[in-house]
C-alpha cells in the first residue's frame, strides 16, 4: 500500500472506479431489462448488483484516492480542509472531478457497446417534477450524513459496506431512484435505458444533488459538531486506530472507504 500516492494516480483511480461503476448501474439494469419485463424484479436486480459492485470498488479504490467516485463527496473532503481538518485541495478536487466525469460517460458508453447498443446514444427518459428533486436531496443528504457520520464516530472501515446498503435501500425509498452522484448522473445520460436520464433533466438533478450534499454536512454537524473521531470514539475503537496506516495524502476523515480498505 502506497502511502502517499500521487495525484495522477489518485486520479486515475477516481476515473476506473467511477467508470466501473457505471458499467455495474447499466450494465446490470440492460442485462435486467433484457431478462424481465416485469419492472420490479429488473429493479430489485439493478440495486442489488449495483449495491454489491459499489461495495467491490470502495474496498478496492479506497486506498488510493479515498475511493469519491462522486464529487459531491469530493467537496465534502474539501470543506472538511476548509474546516480544520484533513481532505483535498481546490486543484485535487478541480482534478477529482474532472476524472469523476470522465470515467462516468466513459464507463456509460462501455457499458452500452457491451451490450451490443449504439455507444454514446442519449437517454431519452426525462426526469421532471419537484418531488423528484426532492428525493434526489434527500439522497444525496443521506449518504453525506452516513459518511460523514460514520466518520465522527470511528467507524470508517464500515463505510464500504454502508454505503452500499444504503444506496440499495435509497434506490427503492426515494422517489427519484437515488442517483446522488453528479458524475454518475451525467454518465447515465449517455444510456437510454431505464436506469438512464435525458440531458435535459440534468440541471435539476445535479442541483438538488448539491443542496442534499450541503444539507447532509449540516445534519452531521448538527448532530455530531465538530469532535474529531478520538473525541467520539469508544477506547476500543481508538486503540484499534492508533495501529492503522496512515491514509493516501489529501484523502481526508471522510475518505469513502480508506479505512476497510475509504
Amino acid at each position: 500500500m502506497t502511502a502517499h500516492t500521487s495525484l495522477p494516480r489518485r486520479a486515475a483511480a477516481e476515473l476506473i472506479g467511477t467508470a466501473g461503476l457505471l458499467v455495474v448501474v447499466i450494465g446490470s439494469g440492460l442485462k435486467a431489462a433484457e431478462l424481465s419485463r416485469d419492472t420490479g424484479v429488473a429493479l430489485i436486480a439493478n440495486s442489488f448488483v449495483s449495491a454489491i459492485g459499489l461495495g467491490l470498488i470502495i474496498t478496492l479504490f479506497g486506498p488510493l484516492s479515498g475511493a469519491h467516485l462522486n464529487p459531491v463527496v469530493t467537496l465534502m473532503s474539501w470543506w472538511a480542509r476548509r474546516t480544520g481538518g484533513e481532505g483535498l485541495g481546490g486543484r485535487e478536487v478541480l482534478v477529482y472531478v474532472v476524472a469523476q466525469t470522465a470515467g462516468a460517460i466513459g464507463g456509460a458508453v462501455l457499458a452500452e457497446a457491451m451490450f451490443g447498443r449504439t455507444p454514446g446514444t442519449f437517454a431519452t427518459q426525462a426526469l421532471d417534477g419537484g418531488h423528484l428533486l426532492v428525493g434526489e436531496v434527500v439522497a444525496t443528504a443521506g449518504l453525506v450524513l452516513v459518511i460523514r457520520g460514520l466518520g465522527c464516530i470511528g467507524r470508517d472501515g464500515l463505510v464500504p459496506v454502508a454505503v452500499a446498503a444504503y444506496i440499495a435501500a435509497a434506490i427503492w425509498f426515494t422517489s427519484s431512484g437515488s442517483f446522488a452522484n453528479p458524475a454518475g448522473t451525467i454518465g447515465r445520460s449517455f444510456s437510454d435505458s431505464f436506469t438512464g436520464i435525458s440531458p435535459g433533466s440534468l440541471p435539476g438533478f445535479v442541483a438538488a444533488q448539491l443542496l442534499g450534499g450541503i444539507l447532509g454536512l449540516a445534519l452531521a454537524a448538527f448532530l455530531y459538531g465538530t469532535r474529531g473521531k478520538a473525541a467520539a470514539a469508544p477506547e476500543a475503537t481508538q486503540a484499534t486506530q492508533a495501529r492503522e496506516p496512515e491514509p493516501p495524502a489529501g484523502v481526508g476523515p471522510d475518505r469513502a472507504a480508506y479505512q476497510a480498505v475509504g
